[in-house]
């Protein structure tokens, strides 16, 4: 259909602006035409002489959610997932063996794309470690970056092999979506791949994504050194460990230049108050995944700090490999329980998550300006819609963000619908037509 679809709901969540009972987005090319109350958007439609096909939901309309970090292809190891944990080294162990067996690493990245439109999900930071997977996003059509994940390279075999494999694999990816690397970890690699992926990723305007404070090992800690290490010769993260010095991996990081608005880390669990700081310094977002943290064994994100000390902040599921689903709004209710727990008392909680949860995850990818903007509801931003089976009464939002997991009735990317359950298709025009 060319024409018009008036997508009018009991509650609109622009994100952008405040909610609107009884709200309306109109929809045309895959663009959103206009924003609203539903009275005023059909006039001046109408003023226009346009006449739209309206769909409407009782519930709730928000931008369609964003998962800031995942690996689709691991949706196949759930078995994982499904255990508990006493740390990341044991959590290893259990993926380890189950991922050198291999599996259809494309079949299990597209079954997890799937899912997450399912959940209301229309854009994610999907990190892969498989060429086989390397199309997950740009084949199910969702916005985002597909990262390469880079591991295991030392300085010698970076210069010798390491970094042509590198810029081949990212200059692979298939796009659209956007591209970037992430260097998978602090301690995964050896200094000089570390300097030179900024470098590989901003050449091209790509972005960066890398797991940083995830494992406890990585925490700063005191030491008459601490912050020498660079001047001590020493060629990876792992060594200035076993040197004793007390740097964090943040600090670590930020002086190789990896960090910026242009990065976004995932996790984020173990960050002193001055990691926090260089973070916010360094415009660099951090998207949050607690119930990948608590399978595996970790302590749990101090996101009543982050809230309190105006660090952007994002959601993730991570991968069913350490998660028990893909559904972004179960992240969201665990990080509001999370919060309360750490003291967090402002009335402005729900509305941070939800916002983390759409516009937070956007801007960590660099997807919420330009042309293809996306994560809220305004005039030329990509109709990026997600409906949800939740009352659009006064207490919607905070039932939205505690209790909105399952709930997806409908996701509608680039103005295409893509999912619907029974109740939200019986809303739709006879003909059922609002592609």
């Amino acid at each position: 259909m060319t024409g018009v679809i008036l997508y009018s709901a009991g509650l609109v969540l622009p994100i952008t602006a405040p909610p609107i009972a009884e709200g309306a987005v109109a929809v045309r090319n895959g663009r959103i035409l206009h924003v609203g109350e539903r009275a005023w958007v059909r006039r001046s439609l109408a003023d226009r002489g346009i006449a739209p096909t309206e769909v409407h939901w009782p519930g709730v309309l928000t931008p369609g959610l964003v998962n800031a970090h995942s690996h689709l292809q691991y949706t196949g190891m759930a078995e994982v997932g499904r255990g508990r944990y006493h740390g990341f080294e044991d959590w290893a162990g259990a993926f380890d063996p189950v991922y050198e067996r291999g599996r259809d690493w494309a079949a299990d990245a597209a079954d997890g794309a799937a899912q997450l439109i399912r959940s209301g999900t229309t854009a994610v930071a999907d990190v892969v470690t498989d060429v086989e997977a390397a199309a997950a996003l740009h084949d199910a059509r969702l916005h985002g970056i597909t990262y390469w994940e880079v591991m295991s390279w030392t300085n010698a075999d970076w210069a010798r092999t390491g970094r042509r494999q590198v810029e081949d694999a990212l200059d692979a990816l298939p796009a659209p979506p956007g591209t970037g690397l992430s260097p998978h970890a602090p301690y995964s690699l050896e200094i000089e791949p570390l300097l030179e992926i900024p470098d590989i990723v901003r050449e091209r305007g790509g972005r960066i994504h890398i797991h940083l404070g995830e494992a406890a090992f990585e925490s700063e800690f005191a030491h008459e050194q601490a912050h020498a290490w660079h001047k001590a010769g020493l060629t990876s993260f792992q060594e200035l460990r076993d040197a004793g010095f007390g740097t964090s991996a943040t600090e670590f990081v930020d002086q190789l230049g990896v960090l910026g608005p242009d990065c976004h880390i995932a996790h984020g669990v173990y960050m002193s108050a001055r990691d926090r700081a260089i973070l916010r310094e360094r415009h660099t977002s951090v998207a949050l995944c607690p119930r990948s943290n608590a399978v595996i064994g970790l302590e749990e994100p101090p996101i009543a700090a982050y809230l309190r000390e105006g660090n952007p902040i994002a959601v993730g599921t991570d991968s069913l490999s350490s998660s028990p689903s893909l559904d972004l709004l179960a992240d969201v209710a665990e990080l509001a329980r999370i919060a309360r727990s750490q003291g967090y008392t402002d009335r402005d909680l729900h509305a941070r998550l939800l916002n983390a949860a759409t516009l937070g995850g956007a801007h960590a990818m660099g997807i919420d300006v330009g042309p293809d903007r996306t994560g809220y509801l305004a005039v030329g931003a990509l109709a990026d819609l997600a409906f949800f089976d939740v009352p659009s009464g006064p207490d919607a939002v905070v039932e939205l963000v505690e209790a909105g997991a399952g709930r997806a009735a409908a996701t509608v990317i680039a103005g295409e619908l893509r999912h619907a359950t029974p109740a939200f298709d019986a809303s739709l025009p006879a003909n059922g037509d609002t592609a």
